[in-house]
């Protein structure tokens, strides 16, 4: 018997099209209101160039070309990072143009640590709606602050991509390039048992612990963004958006002084894991709690949660926002560095023997 196939006699639906053409802007992404935008944010990069780069804003790729004179032996040094949720705290107070400071410094500390001076950065920020009064402020954050550090703003990117974020939310990263000489790279590797512990103050909270730092002041005390409190002395809000600051001069002058071990950046996972970081093997650190006044943001934290002091240590930079190690004998020639250059500091511990973990007393 011959094989027979049943065919199916339903009639396939007819596919829905649409009744008029669609654009891209029906979409939610308006192409000319950002070309416009993008016009402005090349006048606002343009500011940052220096001789060494050789293209313009708006291609494919950004060129610089590394100086070969002043890095003979050049190491490229990179980092990226975003600003996290006090982007949430940006948004509630309408506050844009501090965010862009807050990314390049963060980014510039976290290679001027391993002896690295900025070059370039790269940005992205990416929105739902494209508002470009928002993005270029944002932008004029991060040419400021690239100009201060020294480095050219050579490209980025800013991606409309609508149903992604909520109405009036952006997010925002980078990344920077450095360059430093293969025999000047800090690592740490030369810290020794008895070196001291030179810490630098941070502004405020910089650009970590916000989720945990929002979750009490806004749904545990219940404090509104504008609120003025005692306790902070100041307004909430304000108190959250201190701008993440750039300790870039100040390394640059204590590493020309030759007083410097190694450096770490007390950023997310604050002193606790930021410091172990650069601590040989068979080494630990000592810091003394009671060797600086924690900010009163801090203080206020800890009593509106209950958190225990390991959960702050682990969380916050607590008020210490860079930790320069420095060999005893060259302690006195870093404080004379630090206090012509007027740089508040404290001396907060010790490197000693044992594992490589933070203790405090």
């Amino acid at each position: 018997m011959a094989n027979t196939t049943k065919q199916n006699s339903a009639k396939p639906k007819p596919v829905s099209v649409a009744k008029k053409p669609i654009s891209y802007a029906d979409a939610g992404v308006d192409i000319s209101a950002a070309d416009k935008s993008k016009h402005r944010i090349k006048m606002l990069a343009r500011k940052t160039f220096n001789k060494q780069v050789l293209s313009e804003i708006g291609g494919f790729g950004g060129l610089f070309a590394l100086d070969l004179e002043k890095y003979p032996n050049p190491v490229l040094v990179s980092s990226a990072d975003g600003v996290g949720t006090k982007l949430k705290v940006a948004f509630e107070l309408g506050i844009h143009h501090t965010v862009g400071q807050d990314l390049v410094n963060h980014c510039t500390n976290d290679i001027a640590v391993q002896g690295a001076t900025p070059l370039f950065f790269l940005d992205y920020l990416a929105t739902g709606k494209l508002e470009n009064s928002v993005v270029e402020t944002v932008v004029q954050g991060i040419s400021d602050a690239c100009r201060a550090n020294g480095c050219a703003l050579i490209g980025g990117e800013t991606a409309q991509m609508p149903g992604f974020y909520g109405d009036g939310e952006y997010d925002l990263a980078g990344t920077i390039i450095g360059a430093v000489s293969r025999d000047k790279i800090i690592t740490g590797d030369g810290i020794q048992v008895g070196d001291v512990l030179l810490g630098l103050p941070s502004n405020g909270l910089h650009t970590n612990g916000y989720s945990l730092a929002r979750k009490l002041l806004f749904d545990v005390a219940k404090y509104g963004p504008e609120q003025y409190v005692n306790e902070l002395k100041d307004k909430t809000g304000a108190a959250l958006m201190r701008i993440h600051r750039s300790y870039l001069s100040i390394i640059k002058k204590l590493i020309n002084g030759e007083v410097v071990s190694g450096m770490a950046h007390i950023t997310g996972g604050g002193i606790t894991e930021n410091l172990p970081r650069i601590i040989p093997k068979g080494m630990g650190a000592h810091v003394d709690l009671a060797s600086w006044q924690v900010p009163p943001l801090f203080e206020h934290l800890q009593v509106l949660g209950k958190v225990e002091q390991d959960e702050m240590m682990r969380t916050f930079n607590m008020g210490i926002g860079m930790i320069i190690v420095v060999p005893a004998e060259k302690v006195k020639k870093a404080k004379a560095i630090l206090n012509r250059a007027n740089e508040r500091f404290h001396i907060i511990g010790r490197i000693v023997r044992g594992e490589r973990k933070v203790s405090y007393n």
